[in-house]
């Protein structure tokens, strides 16, 4: 299997074996929240103390985290590829990065960094933040995580689309396929000539616009397929 360029989705479900809970886990840090309380604009407003708690708690927990399995052979593919490889990922965390992933778009932003209401001013955010943290900018209390909310665009969408109408190969890994413009992904690529591909622990919303799939877990699914896709 072989093909020039090929643009990757992940989601939560490849980091989950890394300790990461998704947005489902029972017993996860999402769990014991509301999303509506810590993941959008008007909880952020309403509340900006239990915002900052729970990204404090977030960022903490993806320090500590590791890549596995399947992060390391998409560092490996992009490696050992001839052509280009973009990972596309809707994770918060840096274990793409810390498995040696170099062409990463985050879209959803990264706990790692902090961002001015005020003035969109960008810094790499402490491990605990507070809302009267002040912007290095403009000296405002308006310190919020750089984080994409439901109900704001994610990050870079304009790149993102480009990408995915060159690609050759899409790849979806680990995602639910029920947030948008996440879940579109695959037929945009598709009806632009790209061969689908979904590997999941089990099928997604989207499923059946994927020429084809593959389900288990991520560390050893992801493994084998770039395996093939390698020849090795």
């Amino acid at each position: 299997m072989s093909a020039e360029k090929i643009v990757i989705l992940t989601g939560a479900g490849i980091s989950a074996e890394s300790g990461l809970g998704t947005f489902r886990d029972e017993d996860g840090l999402w769990a014991q929240h509301r999303i509506e309380d810590v993941a959008t604009p008007e909880g952020f407003a309403a509340n900006p103390q239990l915002v900052h708690d729970f990204y404090n708690a977030r960022r903490t927990q993806s320090v500590a985290a590791t890549p596995n399995a399947a992060h390391q052979a998409l560092a490996r593919l992009e490696a050992a590829h001839p052509g280009e490889v973009l990972v596309v990922t809707q994770n918060v965390d840096g274990l793409h990065e810390a498995a040696g992933s170099k062409a990463v778009m985050h879209m959803h932003g990264a706990p790692s960094g902090a961002l001015c209401a005020a003035c969109e001013h960008r810094w790499p955010a402490p491990l605990v933040m507070a809302p009267s943290d002040p912007c290095p900018a403009c000296a405002k209390p308006t310190t919020r995580p750089d984080i994409v909310w439901f109900g704001e665009m994610p990050y870079d969408m304009d790149q993102i689309w480009d990408h995915l109408r060159a690609a050759d190969l899409f790849v979806a890994i680990g995602t639910s396929g029920n947030v948008y413009p996440a879940a579109a992904f695959v037929q945009d690529a598709a009806r632009y000539g790209a061969h689908t591909v979904e590997l999941n622990l089990e099928a997604s919303a989207t499923i059946s616009d994927f020429a084809e799939a593959r389900f288990g877990k991520a560390s050893e699914v992801v493994p084998a397929w770039v395996a093939e896709v390698l020849g090795t």
